[in-house]
Protein backbone atom coordinates (compact mmCIF):
# COMPACT_ATOMS: atom_id res chain seq x y z
CA UNK A 1 0.00 0.00 0.00
CA UNK A 2 1.19 3.49 -0.78
CA UNK A 3 1.46 6.15 1.90
CA UNK A 4 -1.72 7.76 0.58
CA UNK A 5 -3.64 4.47 0.79
CA UNK A 6 -2.44 3.85 4.34
CA UNK A 7 -3.48 7.34 5.41
CA UNK A 8 -6.89 6.79 3.82
CA UNK A 9 -7.20 3.51 5.74
CA UNK A 10 -6.38 5.21 9.03
CA UNK A 11 -8.88 8.01 8.42
CA UNK A 12 -11.55 5.44 7.56
CA UNK A 13 -10.98 3.42 10.74
CA UNK A 14 -9.94 6.10 13.25
CA UNK A 15 -12.69 8.67 13.78
CA UNK A 16 -14.73 10.34 16.52
CA UNK A 17 -17.61 8.39 18.05
CA UNK A 18 -20.08 9.66 20.64
CA UNK A 19 -21.25 6.80 22.82
CA UNK A 20 -20.75 3.05 22.52
CA UNK A 21 -20.78 2.28 18.80
CA UNK A 22 -23.31 -0.58 18.88
CA UNK A 23 -26.23 1.48 20.25
CA UNK A 24 -24.91 4.37 18.13
CA UNK A 25 -25.27 2.17 15.02
CA UNK A 26 -28.90 1.64 16.04
CA UNK A 27 -29.42 5.38 16.53
CA UNK A 28 -27.80 6.03 13.14
CA UNK A 29 -30.09 3.60 11.30
CA UNK A 30 -33.16 5.06 13.00
CA UNK A 31 -32.04 8.62 12.22
CA UNK A 32 -31.65 7.74 8.55
CA UNK A 33 -35.12 6.18 8.40
CA UNK A 34 -36.66 9.24 10.06
CA UNK A 35 -34.89 11.53 7.59
CA UNK A 36 -36.30 9.51 4.70
CA UNK A 37 -39.81 10.12 6.02
CA UNK A 38 -39.07 13.84 6.33
CA UNK A 39 -37.85 13.93 2.72
CA UNK A 40 -40.90 12.12 1.36
CA UNK A 41 -43.71 13.56 3.48
CA UNK A 42 -45.03 17.02 4.26
CA UNK A 43 -43.85 17.31 7.83
CA UNK A 44 -43.89 20.19 10.26
CA UNK A 45 -40.46 21.36 11.38
CA UNK A 46 -40.54 19.74 14.82
CA UNK A 47 -42.64 16.65 14.04
CA UNK A 48 -39.95 14.38 15.50
CA UNK A 49 -40.66 15.83 18.91
CA UNK A 50 -44.45 15.71 18.56
CA UNK A 51 -45.69 13.10 16.05
CA UNK A 52 -46.95 9.68 17.06
CA UNK A 53 -44.65 7.04 15.62
CA UNK A 54 -43.22 3.62 16.45
CA UNK A 55 -39.76 2.15 16.01
CA UNK A 56 -39.06 -1.48 15.14
CA UNK A 57 -35.38 -2.33 15.29
CA UNK A 58 -33.99 -5.73 14.33
CA UNK A 59 -30.34 -6.37 15.27
CA UNK A 60 -27.73 -9.12 15.15
CA UNK A 61 -26.95 -10.96 18.36
CA UNK A 62 -23.63 -9.17 18.74
CA UNK A 63 -25.24 -5.73 18.47
CA UNK A 64 -27.74 -6.80 21.13
CA UNK A 65 -24.95 -8.16 23.35
CA UNK A 66 -23.00 -4.91 23.18
CA UNK A 67 -26.04 -2.70 23.61
CA UNK A 68 -27.82 -4.28 26.58
CA UNK A 69 -25.84 -2.86 29.47
CA UNK A 70 -23.96 0.17 28.21
CA UNK A 71 -24.77 3.76 29.14
CA UNK A 72 -26.37 5.96 26.48
CA UNK A 73 -24.93 9.50 26.41
CA UNK A 74 -26.82 12.13 28.39
CA UNK A 75 -29.69 9.86 29.48
CA UNK A 76 -28.62 8.06 32.65
CA UNK A 77 -30.10 4.95 31.00
CA UNK A 78 -28.68 1.82 29.39
CA UNK A 79 -29.74 -0.24 26.39
CA UNK A 80 -30.81 -0.10 22.77
CA UNK A 81 -34.41 1.22 23.19
CA UNK A 82 -33.40 4.67 24.42
CA UNK A 83 -30.59 4.83 21.83
CA UNK A 84 -33.11 4.10 19.07
CA UNK A 85 -35.51 6.71 20.43
CA UNK A 86 -32.77 9.34 20.56
CA UNK A 87 -31.86 8.57 16.96
CA UNK A 88 -35.47 9.27 16.04
CA UNK A 89 -35.89 12.57 17.87
CA UNK A 90 -32.50 14.24 17.45
CA UNK A 91 -30.21 12.05 15.32
CA UNK A 92 -28.38 13.41 12.27
CA UNK A 93 -27.17 10.62 9.98
CA UNK A 94 -24.67 12.93 8.25
CA UNK A 95 -22.71 13.00 11.51
CA UNK A 96 -21.98 9.25 11.30
CA UNK A 97 -20.79 7.85 14.63
CA UNK A 98 -21.50 11.25 16.21
CA UNK A 99 -25.15 10.93 15.19
CA UNK A 100 -26.29 12.12 18.65
CA UNK A 101 -24.10 15.22 18.85
CA UNK A 102 -27.27 17.37 18.67
CA UNK A 103 -28.52 15.90 21.97
CA UNK A 104 -30.68 18.26 24.05
CA UNK A 105 -32.57 17.86 27.36
CA UNK A 106 -35.84 18.14 25.41
CA UNK A 107 -34.76 15.31 23.10
CA UNK A 108 -33.78 13.12 26.05
CA UNK A 109 -37.18 13.60 27.70
CA UNK A 110 -38.98 12.85 24.43
CA UNK A 111 -36.87 9.70 23.90
CA UNK A 112 -37.56 8.47 27.42
CA UNK A 113 -41.28 9.04 26.87
CA UNK A 114 -41.25 6.99 23.66
CA UNK A 115 -39.60 4.11 25.51
CA UNK A 116 -42.01 4.37 28.45
CA UNK A 117 -44.99 4.36 26.06
CA UNK A 118 -43.82 1.11 24.46
CA UNK A 119 -43.15 2.74 21.09
CA UNK A 120 -39.72 1.10 20.68
CA UNK A 121 -39.42 -2.60 19.82
CA UNK A 122 -36.07 -4.43 19.66
CA UNK A 123 -35.75 -7.92 18.20
CA UNK A 124 -32.98 -10.29 17.14
CA UNK A 125 -32.54 -10.57 13.38
CA UNK A 126 -32.08 -13.83 11.50
CA UNK A 127 -28.83 -12.88 9.81
CA UNK A 128 -25.32 -14.18 9.22
CA UNK A 129 -23.90 -10.67 9.65
CA UNK A 130 -22.25 -10.15 13.03
CA UNK A 131 -22.95 -6.43 12.71
CA UNK A 132 -26.49 -5.81 11.47
CA UNK A 133 -29.22 -3.25 12.19
CA UNK A 134 -32.55 -2.77 10.41
CA UNK A 135 -34.51 0.19 11.76
CA UNK A 136 -38.12 0.74 10.65
CA UNK A 137 -40.00 3.92 11.54
CA UNK A 138 -43.80 4.02 11.14
CA UNK A 139 -45.92 7.14 11.61
CA UNK A 140 -49.47 6.88 12.90
CA UNK A 141 -52.19 7.87 10.44
CA UNK A 142 -52.71 11.61 10.25
CA UNK A 143 -49.40 12.42 11.94
CA UNK A 144 -48.25 14.24 8.80
CA UNK A 145 -49.84 15.43 5.60
CA UNK A 146 -49.09 12.53 3.27
CA UNK A 147 -50.70 10.36 0.65
CA UNK A 148 -49.61 7.36 2.69
CA UNK A 149 -51.99 6.16 5.40
CA UNK A 150 -49.10 5.12 7.67
CA UNK A 151 -45.83 6.41 6.18
CA UNK A 152 -42.94 4.09 6.98
CA UNK A 153 -39.30 3.86 6.09
CA UNK A 154 -36.34 1.71 7.00
CA UNK A 155 -32.55 1.79 6.87
CA UNK A 156 -30.15 -1.14 7.11
CA UNK A 157 -26.57 -1.12 8.44
CA UNK A 158 -24.23 -4.04 7.79
CA UNK A 159 -20.62 -4.97 8.63
CA UNK A 160 -19.46 -1.47 9.66
CA UNK A 161 -21.14 0.64 12.33
CA UNK A 162 -21.77 3.53 9.93
CA UNK A 163 -22.26 1.62 6.66
CA UNK A 164 -25.86 2.06 5.49
CA UNK A 165 -26.45 -0.49 2.74
CA UNK A 166 -30.18 -0.25 2.09
CA UNK A 167 -32.99 2.27 2.51
CA UNK A 168 -36.69 2.18 1.69
CA UNK A 169 -39.80 4.35 1.83
CA UNK A 170 -43.34 2.96 1.60
CA UNK A 171 -42.05 -0.48 0.51
CA UNK A 172 -40.08 1.09 -2.33
CA UNK A 173 -36.31 0.49 -2.29
CA UNK A 174 -34.40 3.77 -2.51
CA UNK A 175 -30.87 2.37 -2.21
CA UNK A 176 -30.03 -1.33 -2.14
CA UNK A 177 -27.20 -3.47 -0.85
CA UNK A 178 -26.83 -4.76 -4.40
CA UNK A 179 -26.09 -1.27 -5.72
CA UNK A 180 -23.77 -0.63 -2.78
CA UNK A 181 -21.94 -3.90 -3.48
CA UNK A 182 -21.66 -3.06 -7.16
CA UNK A 183 -20.18 0.34 -6.33
CA UNK A 184 -17.69 -1.29 -4.01
CA UNK A 185 -16.65 -3.79 -6.70
CA UNK A 186 -16.01 -0.99 -9.17
CA UNK A 187 -13.67 0.70 -6.67
CA UNK A 188 -12.29 -2.19 -4.59
CA UNK A 189 -10.51 -1.37 -1.35
CA UNK A 190 -6.85 -2.31 -1.55
CA UNK A 191 -5.41 -4.08 1.48
CA UNK A 192 -1.79 -5.16 1.24
CA UNK A 193 -0.32 -4.46 4.63
CA UNK A 194 1.93 -6.18 7.14
CA UNK A 195 3.72 -5.20 10.34
CA UNK A 196 6.97 -4.47 8.49
CA UNK A 197 5.25 -1.96 6.18
CA UNK A 198 3.35 -0.48 9.14
CA UNK A 199 6.60 0.06 11.07
CA UNK A 200 8.31 1.57 8.03
CA UNK A 201 5.40 3.94 7.43
CA UNK A 202 5.26 5.04 11.07
CA UNK A 203 8.99 5.78 11.07
CA UNK A 204 9.31 7.53 7.71
CA UNK A 205 6.01 9.16 6.67
CA UNK A 206 6.26 12.97 6.55
CA UNK A 207 5.12 14.38 9.89
CA UNK A 208 2.75 16.85 8.24
CA UNK A 209 0.92 13.92 6.63
CA UNK A 210 0.32 12.08 9.91
CA UNK A 211 -0.01 14.86 12.49
CA UNK A 212 -3.81 14.50 12.29
CA UNK A 213 -3.49 11.42 14.51
CA UNK A 214 -2.84 13.73 17.46
CA UNK A 215 -6.62 14.09 17.51
CA UNK A 216 -6.39 10.88 19.56
CA UNK A 217 -4.80 12.88 22.35
CA UNK A 218 -7.34 15.68 22.16
CA UNK A 219 -10.43 13.48 22.42
CA UNK A 220 -9.33 10.49 24.47
CA UNK A 221 -7.33 12.48 27.01
CA UNK A 222 -10.37 14.71 27.58
CA UNK A 223 -12.40 11.56 28.31
CA UNK A 224 -9.71 10.35 30.71
CA UNK A 225 -9.70 13.59 32.71
CA UNK A 226 -13.50 13.54 32.76
CA UNK A 227 -13.42 10.00 34.14
CA UNK A 228 -10.91 10.93 36.82
CA UNK A 229 -12.76 14.08 37.87
CA UNK A 230 -16.26 12.59 37.80
CA UNK A 231 -17.91 9.52 39.27
CA UNK A 232 -18.58 7.34 36.25
CA UNK A 233 -19.32 3.63 36.22
CA UNK A 234 -17.15 1.54 38.53
CA UNK A 235 -14.60 4.37 38.86
CA UNK A 236 -11.80 1.94 38.01
CA UNK A 237 -9.40 4.61 36.77
CA UNK A 238 -10.11 6.79 39.78
CA UNK A 239 -9.45 3.90 42.16
CA UNK A 240 -6.10 3.17 40.53
CA UNK A 241 -4.98 6.80 40.71
CA UNK A 242 -6.24 7.30 44.28
CA UNK A 243 -4.46 4.20 45.63
CA UNK A 244 -0.97 5.12 44.45
CA UNK A 245 0.73 5.02 47.86
CA UNK A 246 -0.96 1.91 49.24
CA UNK A 247 -1.14 -0.34 46.18
CA UNK A 248 -0.19 0.88 42.73
CA UNK A 249 2.60 3.40 43.23
CA UNK A 250 3.16 6.39 40.97
CA UNK A 251 5.02 4.66 38.17
CA UNK A 252 4.26 4.76 34.45
CA UNK A 253 2.21 1.55 34.46
CA UNK A 254 -0.27 2.76 37.08
CA UNK A 255 -0.48 6.15 35.37
CA UNK A 256 -1.30 4.50 32.03
CA UNK A 257 -3.76 2.05 33.59
CA UNK A 258 -5.52 4.83 35.50
CA UNK A 259 -5.88 7.21 32.55
CA UNK A 260 -7.03 4.52 30.13
CA UNK A 261 -9.52 2.95 32.54
CA UNK A 262 -10.89 6.38 33.49
CA UNK A 263 -11.63 7.17 29.84
CA UNK A 264 -13.46 3.85 29.55
CA UNK A 265 -15.32 4.49 32.83
CA UNK A 266 -16.69 7.74 31.45
CA UNK A 267 -17.56 6.41 28.02
CA UNK A 268 -19.28 3.22 29.20
CA UNK A 269 -21.36 5.16 31.72
CA UNK A 270 -22.84 7.55 29.14
CA UNK A 271 -20.50 10.55 29.14
CA UNK A 272 -21.40 13.04 26.40
CA UNK A 273 -17.79 13.52 25.25
CA UNK A 274 -16.75 11.67 22.06
CA UNK A 275 -13.93 9.13 21.87
CA UNK A 276 -11.55 8.71 18.97
CA UNK A 277 -12.49 5.20 17.90
CA UNK A 278 -10.48 2.49 16.15
CA UNK A 279 -12.09 -0.09 13.85
CA UNK A 280 -15.57 0.99 14.92
CA UNK A 281 -14.89 0.74 18.66
CA UNK A 282 -14.46 3.62 21.08
CA UNK A 283 -12.93 1.41 23.77
CA UNK A 284 -10.43 0.09 21.27
CA UNK A 285 -9.63 3.65 20.26
CA UNK A 286 -9.07 4.55 23.91
CA UNK A 287 -6.97 1.48 24.67
CA UNK A 288 -4.84 1.73 21.56
CA UNK A 289 -3.93 5.35 22.28
CA UNK A 290 -4.07 6.23 25.98
CA UNK A 291 -1.11 4.11 27.19
CA UNK A 292 0.99 5.74 24.45
CA UNK A 293 -0.30 9.21 25.36
CA UNK A 294 0.34 8.48 29.05
CA UNK A 295 3.97 7.63 28.24
CA UNK A 296 4.31 10.88 26.31
CA UNK A 297 2.90 12.86 29.24
CA UNK A 298 5.03 11.08 31.84
CA UNK A 299 8.30 11.46 29.96
CA UNK A 300 7.61 14.69 28.01
CA UNK A 301 7.74 13.17 24.51
CA UNK A 302 7.58 15.62 21.59
CA UNK A 303 4.53 15.72 19.32
CA UNK A 304 6.20 14.15 16.29
CA UNK A 305 7.41 11.11 18.23
CA UNK A 306 3.97 10.74 19.81
CA UNK A 307 2.28 10.98 16.41
CA UNK A 308 4.52 8.25 14.97
CA UNK A 309 3.86 6.00 17.97
CA UNK A 310 0.09 6.56 17.64
CA UNK A 311 0.23 5.79 13.92
CA UNK A 312 2.02 2.53 14.72
CA UNK A 313 -0.36 1.53 17.52
CA UNK A 314 -3.51 2.36 15.55
CA UNK A 315 -2.32 0.60 12.40
CA UNK A 316 -1.34 -2.57 14.26
CA UNK A 317 -4.85 -2.71 15.77
CA UNK A 318 -6.44 -2.09 12.36
CA UNK A 319 -4.24 -4.81 10.88
CA UNK A 320 -5.24 -7.42 13.49
CA UNK A 321 -8.91 -6.45 13.15
CA UNK A 322 -8.64 -7.05 9.40
CA UNK A 323 -8.31 -10.78 10.18
CA UNK A 324 -10.51 -10.81 13.27
CA UNK A 325 -13.46 -8.83 11.94
CA UNK A 326 -15.80 -6.69 14.02
CA UNK A 327 -17.90 -7.86 16.97
CA UNK A 328 -16.38 -11.24 17.78
CA UNK A 329 -16.32 -13.13 21.07
CA UNK A 330 -12.74 -11.94 21.56
CA UNK A 331 -12.53 -8.81 23.71
CA UNK A 332 -11.42 -5.82 21.63
CA UNK A 333 -8.97 -4.70 24.29
CA UNK A 334 -6.80 -7.70 23.34
CA UNK A 335 -6.31 -6.18 19.90
CA UNK A 336 -6.08 -2.56 21.04
CA UNK A 337 -3.62 -3.17 23.86
CA UNK A 338 -1.44 -5.11 21.41
CA UNK A 339 -1.32 -1.94 19.33
CA UNK A 340 -0.41 0.19 22.35
CA UNK A 341 2.36 -2.25 23.30
CA UNK A 342 3.91 -1.57 19.90
CA UNK A 343 3.60 2.18 20.43
CA UNK A 344 5.34 1.91 23.79
CA UNK A 345 8.18 -0.07 22.19
CA UNK A 346 8.57 2.62 19.55
CA UNK A 347 8.72 5.44 22.11
CA UNK A 348 11.53 3.61 23.90
CA UNK A 349 13.58 3.36 20.71
CA UNK A 350 12.59 -0.20 19.87
CA UNK A 351 13.29 -1.94 16.57
CA UNK A 352 10.96 -3.67 14.13
CA UNK A 353 12.01 -7.03 15.59
CA UNK A 354 11.11 -5.82 19.09
CA UNK A 355 7.71 -4.60 17.87
CA UNK A 356 7.09 -8.11 16.50
CA UNK A 357 8.17 -9.55 19.85
CA UNK A 358 5.65 -7.32 21.65
CA UNK A 359 2.85 -8.58 19.38
CA UNK A 360 3.80 -12.20 20.04
CA UNK A 361 4.06 -11.60 23.79
CA UNK A 362 0.55 -10.14 23.78
CA UNK A 363 -0.80 -13.00 21.66
CA UNK A 364 0.57 -15.50 24.14
CA UNK A 365 -0.81 -13.61 27.11
CA UNK A 366 -4.43 -12.38 26.86
CA UNK A 367 -5.77 -13.77 23.58
CA UNK A 368 -8.43 -15.76 25.46
CA UNK A 369 -10.19 -12.75 27.04
CA UNK A 370 -13.86 -12.91 26.03
CA UNK A 371 -16.28 -10.11 25.21
CA UNK A 372 -19.45 -10.36 27.28
CA UNK A 373 -20.98 -7.16 26.01
CA UNK A 374 -20.29 -3.46 26.41
CA UNK A 375 -20.80 -2.24 29.98
CA UNK A 376 -19.14 -0.31 32.79
CA UNK A 377 -17.09 -3.41 33.68
CA UNK A 378 -15.15 -2.99 30.42
CA UNK A 379 -12.93 -0.49 32.26
CA UNK A 380 -11.48 -3.37 34.30
CA UNK A 381 -10.63 -5.32 31.15
CA UNK A 382 -9.09 -2.19 29.66
CA UNK A 383 -6.87 -1.78 32.74
CA UNK A 384 -5.81 -5.42 32.46
CA UNK A 385 -4.98 -4.93 28.78
CA UNK A 386 -2.81 -1.91 29.56
CA UNK A 387 -0.92 -3.83 32.24
CA UNK A 388 -0.24 -6.65 29.76
CA UNK A 389 0.82 -4.15 27.10
CA UNK A 390 3.44 -2.62 29.37
CA UNK A 391 4.71 -6.07 30.42
CA UNK A 392 4.94 -7.22 26.81
CA UNK A 393 6.75 -4.06 25.73
CA UNK A 394 9.27 -4.28 28.58
CA UNK A 395 10.06 -7.90 27.73
CA UNK A 396 10.31 -7.15 24.01
CA UNK A 397 12.78 -4.34 24.67
CA UNK A 398 14.92 -6.91 26.53
CA UNK A 399 14.68 -9.08 23.39
CA UNK A 400 12.50 -11.55 25.27
CA UNK A 401 9.81 -13.09 23.09
CA UNK A 402 7.46 -16.03 23.57
CA UNK A 403 8.87 -18.79 21.33
CA UNK A 404 7.06 -20.50 18.47
CA UNK A 405 6.89 -23.72 20.50
CA UNK A 406 4.25 -22.02 22.65
CA UNK A 407 0.59 -22.34 21.69
CA UNK A 408 -0.57 -20.09 18.87
CA UNK A 409 2.76 -18.26 18.48
CA UNK A 410 4.67 -18.71 15.22
CA UNK A 411 8.05 -17.43 14.08
CA UNK A 412 6.30 -15.31 11.46
CA UNK A 413 4.44 -12.47 13.18
CA UNK A 414 1.90 -12.35 10.34
CA UNK A 415 0.96 -15.99 10.92
CA UNK A 416 0.61 -15.24 14.63
CA UNK A 417 -1.77 -12.39 13.83
CA UNK A 418 -3.80 -14.61 11.52
CA UNK A 419 -4.02 -17.20 14.31
CA UNK A 420 -5.51 -14.57 16.62
CA UNK A 421 -8.03 -13.71 13.92
CA UNK A 422 -8.98 -17.33 13.32
CA UNK A 423 -9.50 -18.01 17.02
CA UNK A 424 -11.63 -14.91 17.52
CA UNK A 425 -13.70 -15.12 14.33
CA UNK A 426 -14.15 -18.86 13.79
CA UNK A 427 -12.97 -20.67 16.90
CA UNK A 428 -15.07 -18.69 19.37
CA UNK A 429 -18.43 -18.70 17.53
CA UNK A 430 -19.97 -21.17 19.97
CA UNK A 431 -18.60 -19.11 22.87
CA UNK A 432 -20.24 -16.02 21.41
CA UNK A 433 -23.63 -17.74 21.23
CA UNK A 434 -23.28 -19.11 24.76
CA UNK A 435 -22.41 -15.68 26.18
CA UNK A 436 -25.48 -14.15 24.52
CA UNK A 437 -27.71 -16.98 25.79
CA UNK A 438 -26.47 -16.42 29.34
CA UNK A 439 -27.04 -12.67 29.08
CA UNK A 440 -30.57 -13.07 27.70
CA UNK A 441 -31.58 -15.60 30.34
CA UNK A 442 -30.48 -13.66 33.41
Amino acid sequence: MTNEEIIALIKREVKPALGCTEPIAVALAVAKAVEIISENCSCCKDWRLKADFSLDVSVSGNILKNGMGVGIPGTGMVGLPVAAALGAVCGESACGLEVLKGLTPEAVERAKALVAQGKVHISVADTEHLLYVKATVTLAGGAVASAELNPHAYAVIEDDHDRIVETSFADKILMSSESAAAAKESTPEKYDLDVKRIFEFACTAPYEDISFILGDRELNLALAWEGLNGNYGLRVGKAIRENQAEVFGDDYMSFAMGLTAAASDARMAGCTLPAMSNSGSGNQGITVSMPVIAYALKYKVDDESLARALILSNLVAIHINHYLGKLSALCGCVVASTGSACGIVYLQGGTYEQVCAAIKNMAGNITGMVCDGAKVGCAMKVASGVSCAVQSAVLALRNTCIPSTDGIIEDDVEKTIRNIGTIGSAGMKATDRMILDIMLCK
